[in-house]
């Protein structure tokens, strides 16, 4: 299969890449045009999607368009979406027949991401550590947002991309040394199963602020993920320990990702969190830690590790991208 030709009569087509806290949008006018009007809000400015599209269109002055691609955090499997970490609701039928709209394509947030990364520029990517990705092969993208996002992309055998979607985040998260362990146990404590998304979130990150607090016998105050990121600037111990926690078990999660789809083509880290961490995340455990899978490590040294650093998110090209491969 290859590359799909974009078609006429989903043009205008209006861009969504959904999270838990924002919602971000880009306008496509014609085929081969780039991604205009490019805006950010946050969910909770609105009380359903549909709201949040009109008072876009509006603000931008901008017509109703053909076509709408979304790229949502959510497992897609049905007409219903409810989102995970989000408070929309909405059929994804019945927003078609509201909006008047031709096309309409909505896919898990990450599985638009996945099919964004082929367009991304060097410049863009912010490599942990060495690697060189194999030409044609498997790629593996996660991403610490509001949750923890996972997808997959694989090539296709006469050319182009598919994804592969999943709720990976909610994996169990394992340690990988006494005190991981006892981290841990305290937030199994707190939530009973530990997923891998209840560390590696921006939630997740106040929660190993929290548990390594308790650990120590001190106070575990109610923080925002920006504070935990100020205090660890300021010179804060708790937070700076946090902070190479997240590294580290972002690492192993990444290193187990890279296993599961074989990726040869190397991990990309999205996600609001990473890119606020590059210089921690530089000098972390993180590369250690991907590549320690024991008789596998072999497998993972060669494969290079990026953290997306784009102005504007490429989950929106891949919304886009979806449309034509029509997903």
């Amino acid at each position: 299969m290859l590359t799909p030709v974009p078609d006429a009569d989903t043009f205008p087509r209006l861009l969504a890449d959904i999270g838990g806290t924002n919602v971000r949008f880009a306008w496509v006018a014609e085929p081969g045009a780039a991604l205009t009007a490019c805006a950010n809000y946050r969910c909770a400015e609105q009380p359903t999607i549909g709201a949040s599209i009109d008072a876009y269109l509006q603000q931008q002055g901008l017509p109703r368009p053909r076509a709408l691609a979304i790229g949502i955090a959510y497992p897609i499997s049905g007409d219903e979406v409810r989102m995970t970490n989000g408070a929309w609701t909405f059929s994804i039928s019945a927003l078609q027949r509201e909006l008047g709209l031709k096309r309409l394509s909505v896919i898990n947030d990450f599985a638009a991401l996945a099919l964004g990364i082929p367009d991304l520029l060097p410049t863009q990517l912010h490599a942990l550590g060495p690697g060189e990705a194999v030409a044609g092969s498997a790629i593996a993208v996660l991403g610490a947002g509001t949750g923890l996002g996972v997808a997959g992309l694989m090539p296709l055998p006469g050319g182009g991309w598919w994804p592969v979607s999943g709720e990976g985040g909610h994996a169990t998260l394992a340690g990988q040394d006494e005190f991981e362990d006892a981290v841990i146990a305290r937030l199994r404590q707190r939530f009973g199963h530990v997923s891998a998304e209840r560390a590696l979130s921006g939630p997740g990150l106040v929660n190993l602020y929290q548990a390594g607090a308790e650990l120590q016998g001190q106070p575990a105050p109610a923080l925002a993920p920006a504070e935990v990121l100020s205090r660890a600037e300021q010179g804060d111990a708790l937070a700076s320990q946090a902070i190479q926690l997240f590294c580290g078990f972002l690492g192993s999660v990444a290193g187990n990702l890279a296993l599961s789809f074989g990726a040869r083509g190397g991990v990309y880290i999205g996600g609001g969190v990473a890119p606020r961490l590059l210089k921690p995340l530089s000098s972390s455990a993180f590369r250690s830690r991907f590549e320690a899978k024991g008789r596998l490590s072999g497998f993972l040294q060669p494969i290079p590790c990026y953290v997306i650093n784009a102005e504007v998110s490429p989950a929106l090209a891949g919304a886009s991208r979806a449309l034509d491969l029509g997903l």
